[in-house]
């Protein structure tokens, strides 16, 4: 079995927790998932399966989209819903649509984010949220995160007993972006603490909510042999990169992965590219490290 799976992630599961569930559902222990989603979002989470685990790596550089919800008024320790609250300001005088929509614009582009003590991210060998669940607290790395938009797609509901303000939001960015520091940020450039009140990735690099399936409907279709149906291609993987129609005379060199002459790409803008033979992809190739006038192989993906 081979392709990429769709995947609905539900919420209260961690993303291995799908990986694990769908080694037992598949039979295969061939599975690999391309982008950590937190327990509380739900939504798009591409599973590789068999042979497409080798184009994981490039998956997880792709773009994703989400819609959520942004509170005002007190900010958590994991920086969402599900966490205890740190900091508490009750919001007296809602800001205006404008004052909220300058702000989100001034948070497209390249930004740099702290990542949350509660994530994945490693600081001496250790996640932060490691150190998070001892009590301890450490320096955390600054990261680049591209926003392409971050747009508010609701009117903001000011509660005033509970002194908070909330909106629904639409967010497309590139990889390791922590949605939840953008809404922390957002916050206080706003003057306010805040929190990410939900969320949902409706987008992971092609693939969109309609192409999923959840793990019940995985079942099913496992049960009614129509599984290998239901998965894409490992190639809609490579979508983001460019290609190369593999002739019969080329053939046998790509096959055996063989370094080319860089003047047989000169067509080519960026690096690495997908070599298709007879409609399949058969490897990439990237310009060779120590020997630039060659263009060598840097992942096989089937040679037969």
């Amino acid at each position: 079995m081979d392709g990429i799976l769709p995947l609905w992630k539900e919420r209260g599961m961690t993303s291995h927790d799908c990986v694990f569930k769908l080694r037992k559902i598949l039979n295969t222990k061939k599975i690999g998932h391309t982008g950590t989603l937190d327990p509380d979002v739900d939504g798009v989470l591409p599973i590789c399966v068999g042979k497409a685990t080798k184009v994981v790596e490039y998956m997880m550089e792709t773009g994703k989209a989400y819609i959520g919800e942004i509170t005002l008024g007190y900010s958590t320790t994991t920086e969402d819903a599900s966490g205890e609250v740190v900091e508490s300001k009750k919001v007296s005088v809602a800001p205006t649509i404008e004052e909220i929509d300058e702000q989100m614009k001034q948070l497209e582009g390249t930004i740099i984010q702290i990542p949350p003590m509660f994530s994945a991210v490693k600081v001496n060998g250790k996640r932060l949220y490691e150190y998070a669940r001892n009590g301890e607290t450490v320096e955390r790395p600054q990261r680049k995160a591209e926003i392409s938009s971050f747009i508010r797609t609701s009117e903001p509901i000011f509660n005033e007993e509970q002194g908070t303000v909330k909106w629904r939001f639409e967010v497309t960015c590139g990889k390791g972006t922590y949605v939840r520091t953008l809404a922390v940020d957002l916050g206080n450039a706003l003057g306010y603490p805040a929190h990410m009140s939900d969320l949902t990735r409706v987008l992971s690099g092609t693939f969109k909510a309609s192409d999923c399936l959840t793990l019940d409907q995985v079942a099913k279709a496992m049960t009614d042999e129509s599984i290998q149906d239901k998965l894409f291609p490992l190639e809609f993987g490579l979508k983001e990169f460019e290609t190369m129609e593999v002739t019969e005379e080329l053939w046998p060199k790509v096959k055996n992965g063989v370094p080319l002459p860089r003047s047989l790409f000169k067509a080519y803008e960026s690096y690495p590219v997908v070599m298709m033979y007879q409609g399949v992809a058969t490897s990439l190739y990237a310009i060779h490290p120590t020997k630039p006038q060659l263009v060598k192989p840097t992942k096989v993906l089937r040679n037969q």
